[in-house]
C-alpha cells in the first residue's frame, strides 16, 4: 500500500511539473531540430542594434548566437523590416507627435517609431556579420506605407498575409523557432501568429533582444506562454560542434 501511495504521489508530482515548469527546467535532453523545423531570423538589420535608428540594447549580440544555431536547421527564414519613407508607424508622419507614443490608425493601436529600417538605406540592411548560407527565403514586411508589420506572418491589420503561412506548409514544416529582434514587438507577434497558423513554436530567449517599452516584455512572455509559445534558450538545441 505504501509503496502504491508513494507512486501515486509521484505521477501526481511529475504531472503538476509538466504543467508548471518553462521548458528549459523540462528539456533534459537536447531539442534536434528535424528537417520540418524552421529557424525564423526576425530583423537582426543595422537599425535595431547600436548605431542604428531604432537600437534595441544587446541587438548585435544575438547574432552569434543566431549563427551557431543555423548550423541546426536545414530551413532558415529571415526576415527584413523595409519601411517607405514617410511610414505611419514612423513618429515624424504624425505632426505633433513624438516617438514611442501611441496613437489610434485606422486598423488599432499603433506605436509611434522613430524613422527607422527605410528601403534601400544601409540602415535597412541585414547585420553584416550574420552568416546563415542555407537561408532561403527572406520576408520584408511594412512596407505598405499605411501599415506597420510586426509578424513575419501577417501585417498589423491582422487581415494581410505575408504568404510565410503558406510557403512553410507546402514545405512540409511543422516546428517554427523564432530568434532575433525585438523580443517584445516582431519575435513575440512572429510567435503567435505560428500558432494561430497551426505551427508549434518555440521562442530562443537569448537569440533575442528586447525594447521593453513600459512592461512590454513581460506581457508578451504571458500573451505567448498562454498560446502555448514554449520559451527555450540556443543551450536546449543540439548543434554541431
Amino acid at each position: 500500500m505504501h509503496n502504491t501511495h508513494r507512486r501515486t504521489f509521484l505521477q501526481s508530482a511529475a504531472a503538476l511539473g509538466l504543467a508548471g515548469l518553462s521548458a528549459p527546467l523540462l528539456a533534459a535532453a537536447k531539442i534536434r531540430p528535424a528537417a520540418n523545423a524552421v529557424l525564423i531570423v526576425v530583423d537582426v538589420q543595422n537599425c535595431f542594434v547600436d548605431g542604428g535608428t531604432l537600437p534595441v540594447k544587446g541587438g548585435a549580440e544575438v547574432v552569434p548566437v543566431i549563427n551557431k544555431l543555423s548550423t541546426a536547421f536545414e530551413n532558415i527564414v529571415v526576415t527584413q523590416d523595409w519601411h517607405t519613407q514617410g511610414h505611419a508607424s514612423f513618429a515624424s508622419a504624425h505632426p505633433g507627435q513624438k516617438p514611442f507614443s501611441s496613437i489610434k490608425l485606422g486598423y488599432g493601436s499603433q506605436v509611434l517609431w522613430p524613422d527607422h529600417c527605410v528601403q534601400g538605406t544601409e540602415d535597412a540592411a541585414l547585420h553584416k556579420d550574420l552568416k546563415l548560407p542555407t537561408a532561403q527565403l527572406i520576408i520584408r514586411k511594412g512596407f505598405h506605407k499605411g501599415v506597420d508589420s510586426y509578424s513575419a506572418f501577417e501585417e498589423a491589420d491582422r487581415k494581410t498575409a505575408t504568404g510565410l503561412a503558406g510557403y512553410l506548409k507546402q514545405r512540409g514544416i511543422k516546428t517554427v523557432f523564432v530568434s532575433g529582434l525585438a523580443t517584445d514587438f516582431c519575435v513575440a507577434w512572429t510567435a503567435l501568429d505560428a500558432r494561430k497558423a497551426g505551427f508549434e513554436a518555440y521562442v530562443i530567449e537569448d537569440a533575442t533582444r528586447a525594447i521593453d517599452l513600459d512592461g512590454s516584455l513581460a506581457k508578451a512572455w504571458k500573451q505567448m506562454a498562454a498560446k502555448g509559445v514554449k520559451r527555450i534558450q540556443s543551450a536546449d538545441i543540439e548543434v554541431a560542434a
